[in-house]
């Protein structure tokens, strides 16, 4: 943990200061409030030891102060003997915990172990706090159990995954809700009451990522001001997960290598070996064999990776659920934005069906929040959604003709359109004649007749 003292007697502050950092914990000192509220405003910490006898200053004064900007930052009041009434007086104004002066090293323990319950409670409700706002966004019961079979079988495969300790691949376009399923994984494995730590690859630097990922300590690099704890140490226990993994550079890759095989990591900057006990599931837009193929990425650590391994199907291969989800999109936003719209209208939701959604998932989400706060009238219409849905034909055309029910076209026609339409939408011939209800040599052989071959 993190530690900021604020004493103004300097051999007190030095010994506090000593004996934190002999635990394996941070620690930075200020010898007056008024500087221990600037280092509090340029730097993170997770817990402050204040002393309430500060010379001219008031500590019962600094401790408001410190709660009012972090509410939820504890703080351990120093106290000499005969003052504890003050020191309740601290407490009933909100601070956690008081250490009478002189405290031994064991009554420093007991309020650390306190502490450390504080800071994990409040890591508990932030994390809840995220999950319900994103499950009020796409709720991963909506996204997740699907009509389509594919999606069926993908689901089966990672929720038995998801019980054992495994290290998990997904795979699919981008949008498609690969973060969602990771974070379904998580709930429904035995570490659903441990973090769920999200990095992203791509986010950042080679130097930042390397930090952001293992942690560094002070002067490690140019702007590294003070030790830093990275995102193995936050997931520990639980879940991490490493989003966009494709783009990871080349040069941390032996590192990650090292912390699913060996368990193992070190800081930048230190040559401590710390141990790591995370679970990883990775997820990429990309061809990671490919690139490996390439060199852009380690084949040790791709196969190390690639334990369970999974693919999330596109949107457009999701025909039955298509709808579904812009009706669970639909709901949220309209509840969300005050309006009271009565749904599509039905050109509106012909346009969403037929609509091959290249951006999946998020682009359907944009386009549905967009609909709703565009619509004027008391459903969403054609006109409200996207220029992209907008300027395709409801059911396709051929040759200029209208390609509907009851147009003036042959069967030859409507056949061959509703063919090629199928085969867009479903990824491999397989699918496809089981869709059109047909064995896959006559989808061959008519593949081939309208020039698909």
């Amino acid at each position: 943990m993190d530690f900021l003292v604020i004493d103004d007697d300097k051999t007190f502050r030095d010994a506090t200061c000593l004996l934190i950092d002999s635990e394996g914990h941070y620690c930075e000192a200020a010898c007056s409030g008024e500087l221990g509220l600037t280092q509090l405003k340029e730097g993170k910490f997770e817990a402050v030891l204040l002393d309430l006898n500060l010379g001219p200053e008031k500590g019962l004064d600094i401790l408001d102060q410190i709660l009012k900007r972090q509410p939820n930052l504890p703080v351990i009041i120093f106290t000499a003997q005969g003052s504890v009434k003050n020191a309740v007086e601290a407490m009933r104004r909100g601070a956690v915990d008081f250490l009478e002066k002189p405290f031994t090293r064991e009554q420093f323990h007991l309020v650390v172990a306190r502490v450390q319950r504080f800071h994990q409670l409040n890591q508990n409700i932030e994390r809840l706090e995220l999950e319900i706002k994103d499950s009020n966004a796409q709720s991963p019961d909506i996204l997740l159990d699907s009509n389509t079979p594919l999606v069926k079988d993908v689901m089966e495969t990672l929720l038995r995954a998801a019980k054992t300790p495994a290290s998990i691949l997904l795979l699919g376009e981008s949008g498609t809700g690969k973060s969602v399923v990771a974070r379904a994984i998580h709930q429904q494995s035995h570490l659903a009451n441990k973090p769920f730590i999200t990095v992203s690859c791509p986010s950042l630097s080679k130097e930042l990522l390397e930090s952001e990922l293992f942690g560094h300590v002070r002067g490690a690099f140019t702007g590294a001001m003070r030790d830093h704890w990275g995102k193995v140490k936050a997931a520990s226990g639980g879940t991490l997960f490493l989003d966009e993994i494709g783009d990871l550079p080349i040069e941390i890759q032996p590192k990650l290598l090292r912390l699913l095989q060996e368990r193992e990591y070190e800081r930048v900057g230190e040559n401590v070996i710390r141990q790591a006990e995370v679970r990883i599931i990775a997820a990429t837009s990309q061809d990671l064999k490919r690139r490996a193929a390439e060199g852009a990425f380690r084949e040790d650590l791709y196969f190390r990776l690639n334990v369970i391994t999974a693919e999330m199907p596109p949107l457009r291969q999701r025909h039955e659920d298509i709808l579904r989800f812009a009706c669970h999109f639909f709901k949220h936003f309209n509840a969300l934005c005050g309006r009271r719209l009565n749904g599509f209208s039905d050109e509106a939701s012909a346009a969403i069906r037929g609509y091959a959604w290249p951006g999946n998932l998020r682009e359907m989400r944009n386009a549905i929040e967009r609909a709703v706060i565009m619509a004027r009238a008391d459903k969403v219409t054609v006109a409200d959604l996207p220029v992209e849905l907008r300027a395709q034909p409801v059911e396709g055309n051929l040759n200029g003709a209208a390609l509907q029910i009851g147009a003036l076209i042959s069967m030859e026609q409507l056949e061959e359109a509703h063919i090629r339409k199928v085969l867009e939408r479903t990824s491999n011939l397989a699918e496809a004649a089981q869709v059109l209800g047909i064995d896959q040599a006559t989808l061959y052989r008519k593949r081939k007749k309208i020039g698909l071959e």
